[in-house]
Parts: structure tokens; C-alpha cells; sequence
């Protein structure tokens, strides 16, 4: 929530606003505990858990005379504009006090005729009426659960998913090493998406959520596969329950009875409930910048010249930014609960949206552990790595291969790419050659870059070798190119002909092609971010520019690293350097030391944005040029950003994709094999043809030629520098309503660099 109220303050100055927050909710809006916003109030909170402003229940604000207290406070200080930053409750409080506000603030100015002179009390202009007769309201949905209708994402739950598989990966390995059940509960009285997505994220071996009951017989079902699982030589198994889960008959289930069904069949069992654990800790660099993001799209709507007609909520559908009546989600979100608790439980989970369904049925097939024990000759299927090692890859195999299994494949693994493959180190793969990838960091089966010489003739012969008709590769730009001279192949290697190629973006760089990101790249974000944070503290009241190198195949990690880590500039290989914009940039940091006694400065550089300005120039530059205002010292992150466990977005993205992939494989008809590549566009997994994937690659620049993120771009300097110059006449057309079941574009639409 912090970086959300960081957007609207900073955005509110940015256009000639007045900024105020408001302490402990609707407690302090009837309190009147409402205080003006400068743009330092709100400097090193991005980085915060929970809300500095805090947040409580008012029991005075549920009664209409609480209420009209609470609008002649916000009276009192000349407000018209709320922006309501939290859950149902929150929300349904706020669509509540635009309803009556202008019946009590008629109301509020006849009570002011009559009541006598107090100097404490600000008075209300008979005027108020008619300048404040309209309140603004935009809600933006703060909440761990993610169980809002209307978006994909809520403020926080990416945070809190994140917190339980770092809970759950860790109790894995003490439950490997002592060969023991874990019992995991988790949040969620009415929604399981917490529960779900953890649970195939930390590759779990059974769930229990609200939106589908568990069947009487669930004792024997999870014990059965618990039973087999240990049979094929699984020395843990781990099962996470949502605290709101119940069976068919409508009993609550508990974690102490799970323990006990488990304990009957001689497993040894410990419980672990994770409570408000799920609620702390610093956010996840995607919550950071869906907030920042959100936060100054609020306020451009707040501030458009026609006044809103209604509350509106701002949420996200894929990477755009989208607006939606808030009446209708509550009611939505409403009738969700209704129909929950009459048993109306399939069009509940298809209600959740974010192919909550779907990933039930996913997690369901990868949890069986029964798959067929024929496969077709027809479905050969081999699955390997090519170029840099990213984060989520291991994730990616485990899904490919036993989802693949389940369909009647038979999995081959190919060892170090297309090397490997040459060599002949090729090996079937089945079940539980994959136990426990999901969390794992790395490449298990190894990954190589393609040399420009590759002998593809040779490659052809190995697959023709060992009677492959498909072929998946999990990888990053290398891997691109190797399918696209594959494909060209054709004519004069018929046998390519009856092959599908199948494309998986695997790249902490997100330059590939037919996808709007990568598994990976969200890792490596958060990975940067971790260590940014840490260098921001050791540079506290030290008077420090820090200049910190990522990597990158272009500007998208640096940029999304500096939305998430409040950078106050960078630079990327799509926006070159010149000496003059240099001069523009020292002349900044020269004057916030100077005029705002700022205390660090954080400039973040991509390694490849300038073959002459690289890091140590630019940190000598700015050395030069301080005039001993402030000292400059550099921190080149290195392959840090490709390394650790992958984060819960990596893992859950990884297996969507890969089930897509198998879908895709079977439904290509072995006479006409299809090949294409997989991606997230839209808001939507795709597979885009061959040849429209080889047309959108810049061969010359390793990358895509479709960068969506360079419009985020100018949002780095929106809420670092204080200009008070932004336009207010884009923000009209940046936010588009979206009818709730609409299909938003493909196009994300953005303001125009200021």
C-alpha cells in the first residue's frame, strides 16, 4: 500500500495539487486526522510493509451521523477528490459516502447557519455546496486474498504469495530431510487463490479451498496419493489448506484433522499456520509497481477536467491498466459470496477469473501421480534449454514433462541444448525425475548458447535419430534464433516437416518475441530490487549518488527495477546518452542536493546502454561535477539477477505456459505438425505462427522489436523529481472503461514522454 500512497501523493504535486492522507482509515476521516502531504513526507516508504498511514475499523462510520462528522472534516480541508485504498470493506464504505455526500453536505451548510462561532472549528463556507458539491471517489483494491472481481491482481497478493512459498520452500527441505508430512494453512475465508497459487507454486501435493468442497471420500483420496507418492520414492509430502476450506456437506475442514487422516496411515505430521506472516514483510517489486502505476492513474482521473459520474475502480487485466464502475464489482464481488455459500461452487471458480479454473484442473493433473502406463509413438516429445540459465526453468520441465505424461507422451530430456543433443546425451524422463523441480533454482538439464556455426544438419539427424515429432525449448534469445534457422530448414531437411517446435520465453532480459514477459524476468527483478534496497540503506544520511549496473538485453529490467525501487534516473540502450543529457542529469542531482538537502541519490544503468558512458565513466563524471555535494560510488549486481529460487509469478507463469504447450501439441494433427511460440499477450497465453515470431526479431539488436514497457518509462520520473509541470490533457484517454466480461486490447495505453 505504501508505494500506492507514495504515487498519489507525488502524483497530486506533479499536477498543481494539494495532497492530503489520511491516518487510520475511516477512524481518522471521522476524527479528523487529516494531515497535508509534502513530496519528501512520502521519500523511503516504497520499500515499507503495511501502510504508514495505518489502517482501522470505525464503528462510527457505519451510522450516517458518523458519516456526515467525517465529510465536514474533509470539508473543512477544501477535499473533493478521495482515492480509497483497500479491501470490500473499504471500497463499499467509500461507493457509501459518495452516495450521501452531496445530501450531507447540504445539510452540513444549513447546520453552519444556525451553530454558533467556535474558534476550533474550521467553518463551512455557504459556498461549500456548490464548490464541493461532488465528491471523486477512485478505489484501488488493496488486499492479500486477490478477491476482488474486476482485476487480475490486487495490491498485496503477489507479496503474500510470495511469503508462503518462501514458508513452504523452506519446510520442504526439513520435511525431505526428516520424512515428513507438513500440514500449511493459509489465509482465505471465502477465496482460495492464496491456497491454489501457493500450492502449485511450492508444488504441493494436495489443496483444500473454499471454491470447490472436497468430496467425502477426501480422506482416502489425499491419503492415496500421499501413499503412492512415497512408493515411487517421495520422502515428503506437503498439503496446504485454506482457512476457509470445507467439504461438500459444508463442514469446515481443519488443519488438525488433515494431521490426523495423515497420522493414521503412519506418515509423521506437523502443522504450520502461517497467519498474518502472510501480511508482513517489504512488497514484491510487481506490487510495487502495479501500485505506483495505479496510484498515479488515480490521480489523473481524479483530476480530469469532467467530473467522474461515478466511483470508479482501477484494476489491472494482463500489463493494462484498467477501469471498471465500482458498483458493479462490489455487486459482483457480493452476489460471489452469495453464490459460494449456496453451493454454486463451478460458477464460482470460473467467476474468479485469472484462469482460476484452470489452474485448479492444472494443479489437479500434476498432483495425480497415476499417469498411463502406454504412450503413443506418435508423441515423442523432447524437452531442452537454450541460452543464458533464468530462473523458473526447472519449473517449466517439471510441468512439460508430466503434464506431458498425462497426455500420453513419451518425455525425453536433452542435456546442455543442442550440444547435448549432438552427443546423443538424450534420456527419457518420467515422473519423479522431475520430484521437487518446481522450486529449484538453475537448469537441471543444463542449457548452452548456439554458436553462429551450429552444424543444423547434424541436429536434424539426432532428432530423426531418436524418432522425435516434438520438440520444446525452454530458453531465451539463442533459442529463438535456433527455431527460426530450423524452420528455414524445412525444404532441405523434410523431416522437419513432420516435427513440431514448440517456443517457451525463458529470459531475465524479456526481449523475446510474442510475449509481453518471460519466465524469469520477474525473479531477476525482485532479485535487483532486494539488493537496490540494500545499497539505498547503507547510503542513508551519507550524502551518496549510488550507480548500480543490472543486466539486460535491453532497458526492461532496468526499468522496471526503478519504478520499484524509486530510482531518480536511468539509462537503457533504447534512450541513448549524449553529453548534453549527461549535463541535464548532473545539473539535477547537483540541485536536489543542494536546494532539497537530499541525503542519497539512486541512478540505476543498464551494462549495455553506452559503449563509451559505462558505469565507472558515468560515476567518474558525476564525481567530477559535484562540487563536493555528495560522494558517487558504483555496484555492479553481476549474475546475482539470474540466480535464486524463482518467484511465485516464474513458477505459476512457467506451468501455464507449459500446459498450454502440451494443449497446443495435441491438438496439432501428426499429418500437419504445427509449430509457434508461446506468450502471454494480452492479458492471454497465445501461440503466434513461425513466421510472424522470426518477423518481430531484431537479429542486429538480440530483441524483440515490440517493447510495450518503454511507455512505463516516463512514470520512473513522475514520482522522483518534482517538476509541477505535467499536462492534465492525456489523462482523458489513458484509462478506458471496461464493461465487467469485456476483453480489454492488446495495446496498453500510457501518456506520451513529458
Amino acid at each position: 500500500m505504501n508505494p500506492a500512497v507514495r504515487a498519489v501523493v507525488r502524483m497530486a504535486i506533479q499536477m498543481h495539487g494539494e495532497a492530503f492522507v489520511i491516518f487510520n482509515g475511516y477512524d481518522g476521516m471521522y476524527q479528523n486526522k487529516i494531515h497535508r502531504m509534502k513530496w519528501h513526507d512520502v521519500g523511503g516508504v516504497i520499500n515499507q510493509g503495511g501502510t504508514f498511514i495505518g489502517t482501522a475499523r470505525c464503528m462510527m462510520f457505519m451510522k450516517r451521523e458518523g458519516r456526515k462528522v467525517a465529510v465536514r472534516n474533509l470539508l473543512a480541508h477544501g477535499i473533493d477528490h478521495l482515492i480509497v485504498i483497500g479491501g470490500d470493506g473499504s471500497l463499499t464504505g467509500a461507493h457509501l459516502l459518495y452516495s450521501e455526500w452531496p445530501e450531507l453536505v447540504k445539510e452540513i451548510v444549513e447546520d453552519e447557519k444556525s451553530l454558533p462561532r467556535d474558534a476550533s472549528r474550521v467553518p463551512i463556507s455557504p459556498s461549500a455546496l456548490e464548490l464541493h458539491g461532488h465528491l471523486s471517489v477512485v478505489g484501488l483494491v488493496g488486499s492479500i486474498d486477490n478477491d476482488l472481481v474486476g482485476t487480475d491482481m490486487t495490491i498485496g497478493a503477489d507479496s503474500a504469495l510470495n511469503s508462503i512459498i518462501r514458508a513452504v520452500d523452506a519446510l520442504s527441505s526439513t520435511a525431505a530431510s526428516h520424512q515428513r508430512e507438513f500440514v500449511v494453512e493459509v489465509m482465505g475465508r471465502n477465496c482460495g487463490w492464496l491456497a491454489l497459487f501457493g500450492a502449485m507454486a511450492a508444488g504441493a501435493d494436495w489443496v483444500f479451498i473454499p471454491e470447490h468442497p472436497a468430496a467425502k471420500d477426501w480422506k482416502t483420496s489425499m491419503c492415496s496419493i500421499v501413499k503412492k507418492g512415497k512408493e515411487m520414492g517421495r520422502r515428503s509430502s506437503i498439503v496446504i489448506i485454506a482457512e476457509g476450506a470445507r467439504d461438500e456437506e459444508g463442514n469446515k475442514i481443519t488443519s488438525e484433522e488433515v494431521k490426523a487422516a495423515l497420522d493414521a496411515i503412519g506418515c509423521d505430521t506437523r502443522i504450520t499456520i502461517l497467519g498474518h506472516v502472510q501480511r508482513g514483510g517489504a512488497p514484491t517489486a510487481s506490487d510495487r509497481i502495479i501500485s505506483t502505476l495505479l496510484g498515479i492513474k488515480a490521480v489523473e482521473l481524479a483530476f480530469k477536467e469532467e467530473k467522474l459520474t461515478e466511483p470508479i475502480l482501477l484494476g489491472t487485466k494482463g500489463n493494462e491498466i484498467i477501469q471498471i464502475p465500482l458498483k458493479k464489482c462490489l455487486d459482483r464481488n457480493a452476489q460471489l459470496v452469495k453464490l459460494l455459500k449456496g453451493g454454486q461452487y463451478d460458477t464460482v471458480m470460473q467467476e474468479r477469473g485469472g484462469n482460476f479454473k484452470e489452474t485448479y484442473a492444472i494443479f489437479r493433473t500434476l498432483t495425480s501421480i497415476n499417469p498411463p502406463q502406454h504412450t503413443n509413438s506418435e508423441k515423442r516429445t523432447a524437452v531442452l534449454h537454450v541460452g543464458a540459465c533464468c530462473p523458473g526453468m526447472n519449473t517449466a520441465v517439471r510441468a512439460i514433462v508430466r503434464l506431458g505424461m498425462m497426455a500420453g507422451h513419451a518425455m525425453f530430456g536433452i542435456r546442455n541444448g543442442f550440444t547435448g543433443l549432438v552427443q546423443r546425451h538424450i534420456m527419457p524422463l518420467n515422473w519423479m525425475s522431475v520430484n521437487g523441480w518446481a522450486r529449484e533454482a538453475g537448469a537441471r538439464l543444463g542449457t548452452r548458447r548456439v554458436a553462429p556455426n551450429e552444424d543444423y544438419a547434424a541436429i536434424v539427424q539426432c532428432l530423426e535419430e531418436y524418432k522425435l515429432r516434438n520438440l520444446v525449448l525452454v530458453g531465451g534469445w539463442d533459442a529463438y534464433v535456433a527455431a527460426a534457422n530450423l524452420w528455414k530448414l524445412r525444404e532441405t531437411h523434410p523431416y522437419l516437416k513432420k516435427m513440431s517446435i514448440l517456443m517457451i520465453p525463458a529470459s531475465i532480459s524479456n526481449n523475446l518475441p510474442c510475449t509481453e514477459v518471460c519466465i524469469g524476468c520477474d525473479t531477476a527483478v525482485n532479485n535487483v530490487v532486494e539488493a537496490v534496497d540494500k545499497i539505498k540503506q547503507s547510503a542513508v544520511s551519507s550524502s551518496k549518488v549510488f550507480v548500480v549496473e543490472v543486466m539486460g538485453t535491453g532497458g526492461y529490467l532496468t526499468a522496471m527495477t526503478a519504478l520499484a525501487t524509486g530510482a531518480d534516473k536511468i539509462y537503457i540502450p533504447e534512450e541513448p546518452m549524449t553529453l548534453e543529457t549527461l549535463q541535464a542529469d548532473i545539473d539535477q542531482l547537483s540541485r536536489s542536493f543542494k536546494e532539497h538537502e537530499e541525503s542519497s541519490s539512486l541512478v540505476i544503468n543498464n551494462e549495455a546502454s553506452s559503449k563509451v558512458f559505462t558505469t565507472p565513466i558515468l560515476a567518474a563524471l558525476f564525481e567530477n561535477e559535484s562540487n563536493g555535494l555528495f560522494e558517487v560510488r558504483t555496484a555492479s549486481l553481476g549474475h546475482l539477477q539470474q540466480g535464486g529460487p524463482p518467484s511465485a509469478h516464474d513458477r505459476t507463469f512457467a506451468i501455464q505456459l507449459a500446459s498450454s504447450a502440451i494443449s497446443f501439441l495435441e491438438a496439432s494433427q501428426p499429418e500437419d505438425p504445427q509449430s509457434g511460440a508461446l506468450g502471454l499477450l494480452g492479458g492471454d497465453i497465445r501461440v503466434t505462427s513461425m513466421d510472424e515470431m522470426i518477423q518481430e526479431m531484431n537479429f542486429v539488436k538480440r530483441s524483440t522489436t515490440q517493447k510495450w514497457w518503454l511507455q512505463l518509462v516516463p512514470f520512473v520520473s513522475y514520482v522522483t523529481h518534482c517538476k509541477l509541470a505535467l499536462p492534465h490533457s492525456h489523462s482523458s484517454e489513458d484509462v478506458r472503461v471496461l464493461e465487467l466480461g469485456e476483453t480489454p486490447p492488446l495495446d496498453i495505453k500510457n501518456p506520451t514522454h513529458q
